[in-house]
């Protein structure tokens, strides 16, 4: 009787434990946590479409929101920030531009002009609460020309402004690339190209084939393609080409895309937000003209990466983080 009575007992606790294991879970929050991911919607000309960004990091004074480049890459290879940023207490944004792979991809083609992408990026900066108090804007090759065009036009909302690895004119981008960058190249090779250029023949796999080696692993990334760091692999992956096209042109060999005539070089000393212009010796753009760019700004810095190419925050790490922090927090503590 005894030990009936005591399998009772243990019965009856196993029964209310699974009971009180199987109550569902209460949120103590308001919304579904995504991992601070957040899609913002955007007004456009043709309607309405969905962008994707990512928070990491909680500074109220610092928030940096980062451009990728392109145009029509994605956030991905900006992965390495991870490594630097948060032990350093900055906050900052990952951000998917419309047409890239994480954010909505409509196929309208007139969507891809620089005003439009300018309007954009100020209806994410209000939709993140980024203000003059806080808000650092970082743009990377396209990124920077679309930082700049921005700055132009919303510097009021500006804490700080990064042109990371982008001159201020894109014809005197073309002309780097042809008057220097093609002469570094074996003449059989770039004959090979610029002939395949001639025929619009793009498609053809021989374009790349001899491009990367002689171009890419040389001014854009400086390890064999085989060794580039993955983030970096997977944003030429998820690259939107149609919009890189219309935009670019072909490749990062020159420009040809509707960016062909931008030029802002005359107008840099109409922006007063403390800027850091970075700059790297194997770059695809000309260093000399990004340390010009930054005696142009009224409170412009230069850093250069003397090891580096135009992703730079790869293939001289050390030196274009140690340097960007530094600037970011300078101006945070107003000694920049």
């Amino acid at each position: 009787m005894q030990r009936l009575f005591s399998l009772l007992i243990i019965c009856s606790l196993f029964s209310s434990c699974q009971q009180k294991s199987e109550k569902p879970i209460t949120d103590t929050t308001s919304e579904i946590q995504t991992g601070n991911i957040k899609l913002i919607p955007i007004e456009t000309p043709i309607g309405k479409f969905n962008v994707w960004t990512k928070r990491i990091g909680n500074n109220p004074t610092i928030k940096v929101l980062l451009l990728h480049g392109g145009p029509a890459c994605t956030h991905e290879y900006f992965e390495c920030f991870e490594n630097f940023f948060p032990q350093e207490n900055i906050e900052f944004y990952y951000y998917d531009q419309l047409g890239s792979y994480y954010s909505d991809q409509p196929t309208d083609t007139s969507l891809w002009q620089l005003d439009r992408f300018v309007e954009e990026v100020e209806q994410v900066r209000k939709a993140l609460n980024l203000d003059k108090n806080n808000f650092y804007l970082l743009g990377h090759s396209w990124g920077g020309i679309l930082a700049m065009q921005y700055a132009l036009k919303y510097q009021q909302n500006l804490k700080g402004l990064i042109i990371s690895d982008m001159m201020s004119s894109a014809p005197e981008y073309g002309k780097y690339a042809e008057d220097v960058l093609s002469k570094q190249m074996d003449k059989n090779v770039l004959d090979t190209i610029r002939a395949i250029e001639a025929k619009k023949d793009f498609s053809n796999p021989t374009y790349m084939r001899l491009l990367t080696p002689n171009f890419y692993e040389k001014h854009i990334c400086r390890f064999p393609e085989i060794n580039w760091p993955d983030p970096v692999k997977r944003t030429f992956k998820h690259l939107n080409n149609v919009i890189y096209t219309q935009m670019q042109g072909p490749s990062e060999f020159g420009i040809a895309g509707n960016l062909a005539n931008w030029n802002v070089k005359d107008l840099l000393k109409n922006i007063t937000t403390p800027t850091l212009t970075i700059g790297a010796k194997y770059d695809s753009m000309d260093p000399e003209h990004m340390k010009w760019m930054s005696t142009q700004f009224p409170n412009g810095t230069y850093l250069y990466c003397a090891n580096g190419s135009h992703m730079c925050m790869y293939d001289d790490q050390q030196t274009y983080f140690k340097g960007l922090i530094k600037f970011i927090k300078d101006v945070d503590t107003k000694k920049q």
